[in-house]
C-alpha cells in the first residue's frame, strides 16, 4: 500500500483502488462484515445495561453524550454525576433519582473564579455518611486542591489547597466524617493520602514507586480498599503488571492483597452494605463488567455480562458506585458512543452468579486470537534491548529553534490615481522542541508612487517559566495620501492641474513584555518600549494645457518632518473566563484594566477601564454588556501629531461609521466644520454595550446549537460618547451627548476563517438618518 502512494496520486481510495483492485466502499462492508462474525461467538449472551436495571441518566433521560464518575448518597436517593450536558464544559450535577430530575448544578468551573477545573477523567467524588458534604478533586488558582461542597444547600465549597501535590483524584469520606482519604500524586509518584478536616493535618499513607489509586473507606472505619500494581510490577526489570484489588490498614499503614483476577485490570472497589465484601470492575475476559468479591471467602461473583462494557472515559476511570446505606449500585455504560448511567437494585442481581477462575488469558486479545508465538514471546523478556544502566548518558536539554512553518508569500502590483505600486511578504515561525521558546518574523517589502518601503518584524516569546516574557523588533510603514484636481494659470496658460500628496509614517520600535498567569484567569501584565515616529510628504503635480491638451507642468516635492521619539511603558490586570461559541462569548466574565505612560516628543498617559459580563439566564440566550472607558491624560493628550479617537467603529458605536456620514447632514458652518461628525473624536471615550444574542439553531432546541454553519442572531443597544480637555459629557453635567444606536445584528462564522457580521442600525442621534446595514469582519464585543 505504502509502495502505492506517488506524490500526484496520495489519495487513500485512489492506493486501494490500485494496489488491491477493490471498491473501497465494498472494502469498508466487507471488513464491518468480517468483524461482526469473528466477535458474534463473543457476544452470544450478552446483554444490554437495562437487562440489570434502570437507566438514570442518558441522554434523553437529563443527560448529555457524556455522563460519568456516579456517586450515589448513602440513601441512594440522590446521584452525583460528571456530564456536559450543558455543552461548555464538564460539570458536577445532583439528579435526584426518584423524579429523575437534575435539581443542581454543584460546579461552575467555566465561569467560577476559585475553582478552575475538577479531576473527571480519573477520579470521582464523595459523599459523607450523613450526604451533606460531597468532595472531589479540583484546580484552585492553578494547584491541586481538595473541594468540599455543601451538597443540599450549594454555596461557596470549602478549599484545601496542597501546594506540595499534584493532582488530587477520588476522595473518600471516613465514616465518622472527619478525614478524608485521596489519591494524589507526589514527585511523580501515585499514593495515598488521609487528611484531617478537624487538626487539619495531612498524613501520607503509602509512599512507594508504585501506583495506588482509588481508595474508598470501609463502613468500619479500620480499613481503606484501594487499587494497586504492587503485587504484578516489577520495578527492577520496569515491566507493568495489572492493576489488583488491596486493603491498607489506617492506623498500621499495612498492606494485604485481595483475591482478584491475574490479567486484566481490576478497578474502582466499592464496600457492600454490611461491610464483608467489595464491588469491582474487572475486564479479565475482554470485557469490563461488574463483581462481587467475599473478603473472607475469597469467592468471585459477576453481577453484569455487557456487551459494550462498564467504563468510565478511560480504562482506569470510576464507573462504579454503591449507596452505603442501601447497597444500590450505580455504574457508568459505554454504548453508541455515548456514556449513559444505569442502576442495579434487584437483591438477586446485586448478589450476582458465582465466577470459577479460569486460566490466565490476556484480555487484549480480539476473539479467535492466541496469546502465542514470537512476538508474545520477545514481549515477555523485559530486559532485552534495555540500555547499560553504567554506559547510558543523558545530556540537560538545550532548546534549538526549528521551522515551524512557513506563511502563503505573495506578490502584487497594480496602479491607482497615486501611481504604480508592487509588493511582496513573506512570514516564518521557528521554535524549540517543547514549545517553551519561539522566534517569530515577518517581512514586507512594497514600492508605492515612488517610495520604496521595507517593513518587519521580530518577535521571540519565552515560556519556560511561569512568567513569561518577550521581545519584539519592528519597522512599520503607512502610506496614506489625498487627491484632487482643479484648474490655474501656469506660465499665462489655462491649465487643468492634478495634485496627488502622500503622507509617509514609518514606525519603529523595540518592545518588551512580561506576563505573570496569577491562575488560569487572570494574569498581570507589563511592558516597556521605544519607538520612533518618522514622517515624510511627497506631493506630486501634473499640469495639462487646455489649449494644447500637452502636459505643462510636472513638479515632485518631497519634505521630511520633524520625527517623534517615545517611550511607552505599560502595567495591567487582565482576567478571561468567558467561554467563546463560535461568533461571540457566550458565559463568563472579561475586564482590562491598564496605565500606559507615554514619555519623549509627546507626554501622555493611556487609562482603560474595559468590563464585559455574560449572562445565559435561559439555554441558549446570553445577555452581553460591556462597559469601557479609554482616555489620554497629560500635556500631549491631544497633540495634533496623534490621531484622535472615534468613536464610531463598529466594535464600539455601531451606526456611526465614517462612510455611513453625507455632506447633507453636516448643514452650512461657517467654519467648514461638521457637528455631528465631529463629536464623534475626541481624545477621551466612553462606550456602554447592551447585546441579547443565540444561535439560530439553538432557539429551535437544537442540541447542536450552531450547526455545520454556525449563525448567532440577536438585538443591541449601543451608546457612547466622545470629548476633550476643553468639553465635558452631558452625563457629568457637560455638553456632549451620548451618541446611541440600536438594531439587529446577525453573525456567520464562514468555516473557520474569520466571522461576518451583519448589523441593521438605527442611529438615535443622526437627524433623518435612516436605518442601513453595515457589513464587517468582527467577533460580538
Amino acid at each position: 500500500m505504502l509502495r502505492g502512494i506517488r506524490p500526484n496520486s496520495n489519495d487513500a481510495e485512489d492506493v486501494i483502488k490500485g494496489v488491491l483492485h477493490v471498491d473501497p466502499a465494498a472494502l469498508s462492508k466487507d471488513w464491518h462484515a468480517a468483524i461482526r462474525a469473528d466477535y458474534a461467538t463473543a457476544a452470544t449472551g450478552k446483554k444490554d445495561a437495562d437487562s440489570y436495571g434502570a437507566a438514570l441518566v442518558t441522554e434523553k433521560k437529563q443527560g448529555g453524550r457524556l455522563n460519568v464518575g456516579p456517586v450515589l448518597s448513602p440513601d441512594g436517593d440522590r446521584l452525583a454525576f460528571l456530564s456536559e450536558r450543558d455543552l461548555f464544559s464538564v460539570e458536577l450535577f445532583l439528579q435526584d433519582t426518584r423524579t429523575g430530575n437534575v435539581t443542581k448544578q454543584l460546579s461552575r468551573t467555566v465561569v467560577d473564579p476559585h475553582l478552575e477545573s475538577i479531576q473527571f477523567i480519573n477520579s470521582a467524588g464523595s459523599f459523607d455518611r450523613g450526604g451533606q458534604r460531597f468532595a472531589l478533586g479540583g484546580l484552585v488558582k492553578g494547584r491541586a486542591a481538595l473541594v468540599v461542597m455543601d451538597a443540599k444547600k450549594g454555596g461557596k465549597p470549602l478549599e484545601i489547597p496542597f501546594p506540595g501535590l499534584g493532582e488530587i483524584d477520588t476522595p473518600s469520606f471516613a465514616p465518622d466524617g472527619k478525614r478524608i482519604v485521596f489519591s494524589a500524586l507526589k514527585d511523580g509518584f501515585s499514593d495515598l493520602f488521609v487528611y484531617d478536616l478537624e487538626t487539619k493535618a495531612l498524613r501520607r499513607l503509602t509512599e512507594d514507586a508504585f501506583a495506588d489509586l482509588q481508595p474508598v473507606w470501609s463502613p468500619d472505619g479500620r480499613q481503606i480498599a484501594f487499587v494497586t500494581d504492587r503485587f504484578s510490577t516489577n520495578l527492577g526489570t520496569l515491566e507493568a503488571g495489572n492493576y489488583r484489588l488491596a486493603l491498607v490498614d489506617v492506623d498500621s499503614a499495612a498492606i494485604t492483597p485481595l483475591a482478584t483476577f491475574e490479567k486484566g485490570k481490576n478497578i474502582n472497589p466499592q464496600w457492600t452494605k454490611d461491610g464483608k465484601g467489595l464491588y469491582f470492575v474487572s475486564d479479565h475476559t475482554g470485557i469490563s463488567n461488574v463483581y462481587r468479591l467475599d473478603v473472607a471467602s475469597r469467592d468471585l461473583f459477576q453481577l453484569t455480562d455487557l456487551i459494550s462494557g462498564v467504563s468510565g472515559i478511560t480504562a482506569l476511570s470510576p464507573a462504579l458506585t454503591v449507596a452505603a446505606d442501601t447497597g444500590r449500585i450505580a455504574y457508568s455504560v459505554y454504548d453508541e458512543d455515548r456514556y449513559e448511567i444505569y442502576a442495579i437494585d434487584d437483591l438477586e442481581k446485586r448478589a450476582g452468579w458465582r465466577v470459577l477462575v479460569e486460566a490466565p488469558r490476556t484480555a487484549a486479545v480480539i476473539p479467535g486470537g492466541k496469546d502465542e508465538g514470537k512476538l508474545v514471546e520477545a514481549q515477555k523478556d523485559a530486559l532485552k534491548g534495555l540500555a547499560d544502566a553504567a554506559t547510558f548518558s543523558h545530556k540537560p536539554y538545550k532548546a534549538k529553534f526549528g521551522l515551524d512553518y512557513i506563511g502563503q508569500p505573495y506578490l502584487s502590483g497594480g496602479a491607482d490615481q497615486y501611481g504604480a505600486f508592487f509588493g511582496g511578504g513573506i512570514s516564518m515561525s521557528f521554535s524549540d522542541m517543547l514549545g517553551n521558546h519561539s522566534l517569530g518574523t515577518v517581512l514586507q517589502v512594497d514600492r508605492t508612487a515612488g517610495y520604496t518601503n521595507a517593513g518587519g518584524i521580530v518577535s521571540y516569546v519565552n515560556k519556560s517559566r511561569r512568567f513569561n516574557w518577550g521581545l519584539q523588533v519592528d519597522r512599520i510603514p503607512y502610506i496614506t495620501g489625498g487627491f484632487s484636481n482643479g484648474y490655474a494659470t501656469v506660465n499665462g496658460q489655462q491649465t487643468y492641474v492634478e495634485q496627488t500628496v502622500l503622507y509617509q509614517q514609518t514606525d519603529s520600535g523595540i518592545t518588551a513584555q512580561g506576563f505573570y498567569p496569577i491562575d488560569s484567569t487572570l494574569r498581570i501584565e507589563v511592558g516597556s518600549g521605544l519607538r520612533n515616529i518618522g514622517f515624510k510628504t511627497r506631493v506630486l503635480t501634473a499640469g495639462y494645457s487646455l489649449n494644447t491638451g500637452q502636459q505643462i507642468l510636472d513638479d515632485r516635492q518631497s519634505q521630511s518632518d520633524p520625527g517623534v521619539n517615545l517611550w511607552q511603558g505599560t502595567v495591567g490586570l487582565v482576567k478571561d473566563s468567558s467561554v467563546f461559541g463560535a461568533t461571540s462569548p457566550i458565559m463568563g466574565q472579561r475586564f482590562r484594566l491598564d496605565a500606559s505612560p507615554t514619555l519623549g516628543t509627546i507626554r501622555y498617559t493611556g487609562i482603560t477601564a474595559d468590563l464585559r459580563r455574560y449572562f445565559m439566564p435561559i439555554r441558549p440566550v446570553t445577555i452581553a454588556a460591556r462597559v469601557m472607558d479609554y482616555g489620554r491624560y497629560g500635556s500631549g493628550s491631544e497633540d495634533p501629531r496623534l490621531y484622535p479617537l472615534f468613536l464610531g467603529y463598529p466594535d464600539l458605536v455601531r451606526g456611526y461609521d465614517t462612510g455611513s456620514f453625507s455632506a447633507s447632514e453636516c448643514g452650512v458652518q461657517s467654519n467648514g466644520s461638521c457637528p455631528v461628525f465631529d463629536r464623534m473624536l475626541g481624545s477621551r471615550l466612553l462606550v456602554g454595550n447592551l447585546e441579547v444574542r443565540a444561535p439560530l439553531l439553538g432557539l429551535f432546541g437544537k442540541r447542536n446549537l450552531y450547526g455545520p454553519i454556525p449563525v448567532e442572531i440577536g438585538a443591541f443597544f449601543d451608546a457612547g460618547v466622545a470629548w476633550d480637555s476643553a468639553s465635558k459629557p452631558a452625563l457629568f453635567g457637560g455638553d456632549r451627548a451620548l451618541n446611541k444606536s440600536t438594531g439587529a445584528t446577525a453573525r456567520v462564522n464562514v468555516f473557520g476563517i474569520a466571522v461576518v457580521q451583519v448589523d441593521w442600525v438605527k442611529p438615535l442621534d443622526r437627524p433623518g438618518k435612516k436605518p442601513f446595514f453595515e457589513f464587517n469582519l468582527l467577533t460580538g464585543f
